[in-house]
């Protein structure tokens, strides 16, 4: 961590920058090291590609995340947060691999070790919970705002304290962030307690496209463009949707699949999709995610394919033969 340290005290312009489809840790992280390292008065961008979703946009300061950036040039350090792959945080990766310093922090497992420095912890229960780790070791003093962003992306990355990556640190960031001013009740109503009407008609929708393989051990759920744009809602919408599928009784991993489109904004001839996977612990999706060149966490991952629908959900209702 030494390293680290000095290399966020000597540059001039840091690049903050997490992955795309963010989640509560994703944002959360990225905003309370952008605050926090603006208190040193360095020049901080804070950058994702996709828009925050709407439960995440009360935290101080996540107004400020842009997504675009300048060239590589413009920058002296890059910290990229959340991330297993570089590629994560879109289609900048390959200009962000060019400035000339860039330290990987996460806590993902399948994390393929990019950038010069490698801050890595696959036993913290979220990247907050490592950025906490760090702004601790800067001595930056944590207000409200850092506090609030950090106690989010643990709350989120943990399922409320009931997914197996809860640990003792993460009650014990959570005390120390509610020192410091964070109202945990007030959290829970902003992330999980309003929905927007379109997010409602989204869910009932998504709802009826479940499906069960044979042996009741996979649920699968399909979000199209289609249905989408018939509820008036965005890919931000889908936070979280996928846990209804999961805790539907006896199914050990849930799939959501997610139509998106290419990096023209055009749609392929066989369309491109995401496919979100979650399971009850007992089955490592990280290593099912990998088999399609994807990762993530053994209990929650997601990877990215080409493919019509019919096909995709043959593969992935094919894997409840291995449950």
């Amino acid at each position: 961590m030494d390293q680290i340290i000095q290399h966020i005290k000597d540059g001039q312009h840091v690049l903050i920058a997490s992955h795309a489809e963010p989640d509560g840790d994703s944002v959360g992280s990225l905003v309370a090291l952008g605050l926090a390292l603006a208190k040193l008065d360095k020049k901080i961008t804070m950058y994702n590609p996709s828009p925050i979703p709407a439960v995440y946009r009360f935290l101080p300061g996540a107004g400020r995340i842009v997504r675009q950036i300048k060239s590589a040039d413009a920058y002296d350090l890059a910290l990229v947060l959340d991330c297993g792959d570089l590629v994560r945080i879109g289609e900048t990766s390959a200009e962000v691999g060019k400035i000339p310093v860039l330290i990987n922090i996460d806590h993902h497992v399948s994390n393929t070790g990019f950038g010069h420095i490698q801050f890595i912890d696959t036993s913290a229960c979220a990247t907050a919970e490592i950025v906490y780790r760090l702004i601790k070791a800067l001595e930056i003093p944590f207000d409200k705002a850092i506090a609030t962003s950090i106690y989010t992306g643990i709350l989120t990355d943990t399922g409320s304290f009931r997914f197996s990556n809860t640990n003792q640190a993460a009650f014990a960031i959570s005390k120390a962030m509610t020192d410091a001013g964070v109202e945990p009740h007030n959290v829970a109503q902003r992330v999980f307690g309003t929905y927007s009407l379109g997010r409602i008609k989204l869910l009932n929708m998504a709802l009826n496209s479940i499906e069960i393989s044979d042996n009741g051990k996979l649920s699968m759920m399909t979000v199209t463009r289609s249905m989408l744009n018939t509820s008036g809602t965005s890919t931000e919408d889908l936070d979280g949707m996928i846990n209804y599928a999961r805790r539907i009784e006896d199914v050990k991993v849930a799939a959501l699949i997610h139509e998106i489109k290419n990096s023209a904004g055009k749609f392929t001839n066989m369309n491109r999709y995401h496919v979100s996977l979650r399971s009850d612990s007992s089955v490592d999706v990280a290593k099912i995610a990998g088999r399609f060149g994807g990762g993530g966490h053994s209990s929650a991952a997601g990877f990215q394919i080409e493919s019509t629908l019919v096909a995709l959900k043959t593969k992935i209702i094919d894997l409840a033969e291995d449950l």
